[in-house]
C-alpha cells in the first residue's frame, strides 16, 4: 500500500504524470529525458485522493517532522504562490499562522512580487515555501535576498526548483518569449531558466542561505518507495 503524507490516505497506488507532458516532449524534441529531473516521479506522480504531487508529499514528510520539534511554538508562516492542495495542507499544521502570497493567483492573501517583498518586515517568517516558482522569475538573485532577509533568525526555508541531473550550467534566458521555446529548452512555457544543481546550490548560497540537502538517507529508503517519492529525490531547505 501507498501512503499520501498530504491526506493522511492509504491507497494502492498513486497516477502517473499525465500524458501531454511527454507529448508536448516528444513533438519539440527536447534535448533532454523527463526521467532526467530531480525530483519528479514518472509513474507514482499524484496522489489520487488529494491530488498532491510527490514533490509536495517530499515537502509534507519534512513539515510535519519539523512542527512536532517545534510543538509549542507558533511559527508564521509564508507560502509563495499557493497551491490548493499544499495550501489546505499547511493551514491545518498546528500552531503554524498560515500567510501566502502572489503576484498574480488570486488564491494569495497578499499581492507580492518575490523579487520586493517590502510589505513584510525582515524575520517576519519563520517557515517559508517556496516550491517552483524561482524558475519564473527573471531576477532570481533579488528573489533569493528577499526570501533569506523575510525568514526569521532561526527559521526554514524549502526552496524547490525543477534541476535536470546531469546539466552542468544553468540555461537561462528571460528574452526568450516563444512558449515553444520555452518548453523545450526550460521544460514549460512560463519558465525562464533551468537549473542545474551545483549552480542552484551556489545562487542559494550567495543569497545569504546555508542549505541542508535532504535525501533519502535522511529520510528512509521505505518511507521513499511507500510515499511515491524517487530515490532520487533531494529536499533543499534554506537557514541563516
Amino acid at each position: 500500500m501507498k501512503f499520501c503524507p498530504v491526506c493522511s490516505n492509504d491507497f494502492p497506488n498513486f497516477l502517473p504524470l499525465p500524458n501531454n507532458f511527454f507529448e508536448i516532449f516528444h513533438r519539440l524534441r527536447v534535448p533532454y529525458s523527463v526521467d532526467q529531473f530531480e525530483t519528479l516521479n514518472l509513474g507514482q506522480y499524484t496522489c489520487p485522493v488529494c491530488q498532491a504531487s510527490d514533490r509536495d508529499r517530499l515537502y509534507a514528510l519534512f513539515l510535519r517532522a519539523y512542527v512536532q520539534q517545534r510543538e509549542g511554538h507558533a511559527l508564521r508562516l509564508l507560502d509563495i504562490a499557493p497551491s490548493p492542495m499544499l495550501s489546505r495542507f499547511l493551514k491545518a499544521l498546528p500552531g503554524v499562522q498560515y500567510r501566502s502570497a502572489d503576484l498574480m493567483s488570486t488564491l494569495a492573501d497578499d499581492k507580492v512580487d518575490i523579487t520586493d517583498m517590502s510589505c513584510y518586515p525582515s524575520g517576519s517568517f519563520d517557515l517559508i515555501v517556496c516550491s517552483h516558482v524561482l524558475e519564473h522569475v527573471p531576477d532570481d538573485a533579488k528573489a533569493i535576498r528577499e526570501l533569506n532577509r523575510v525568514l526569521a533568525p532561526d527559521g526554514a526555508a524549502i526552496l524547490m526548483v525543477p534541476i535536470l541531473l546531469g546539466l552542468q550550467q544553468t540555461d537561462e534566458d528571460p528574452g526568450v518569449t516563444d512558449v515553444n521555446e520555452r518548453w523545450r529548452r526550460f521544460g514549460q512555457d512560463d519558465h525562464v531558466r533551468m537549473y542545474a544543481r551545483n549552480d542552484f546550490l551556489q545562487r542559494l548560497q550567495a543569497g545569504g542561505f546555508q542549505v541542508e540537502s535532504l535525501d533519502v538517507a535522511k529520510f528512509g529508503r521505505e518511507i521513499f518507495q511507500q510515499c511515491g517519492i524517487t530515490e532520487q529525490s533531494v529536499l533543499y531547505v534554506g537557514h541563516h
